[in-house]
């Protein structure tokens, strides 16, 4: 029994359409890889520098703390001192 030219002429048909959707959605999934690469170095970028201004927030922080206890030390010693007392 020979083939039929129309059903041969279909399945053609749908195999050029599937290749060239899988062509376009290839293409298209190594623009998202690529989008993605960029946002995860781009969020590495952000993270070391949010992790650097953490760092200067707590070192200055601790700088604070202890101006704050230096300050109440001196305070606590005059408490009780004469002020015209030098």
């Amino acid at each position: 029994m020979a083939e039929d030219p129309i059903a041969q002429g279909e399945a053609a048909a749908l195999t050029r359409r599937y290749e060239q959707h899988a062509e376009q959605t290839n293409a298209a999934l190594k623009v998202i890889k690529s989008d993605v690469l960029h946002l995860r170095l781009e969020v590495g970028a952000n993270t070391a520098r949010l992790d650097s201004v953490e760092a200067k927030i707590d070192a200055m922080h601790q700088e604070m703390s202890r101006n704050q206890a230096q300050i109440v030390e001196l305070l606590s010693s005059l408490v009780g001192k004469n002020p015209d007392a030098s």
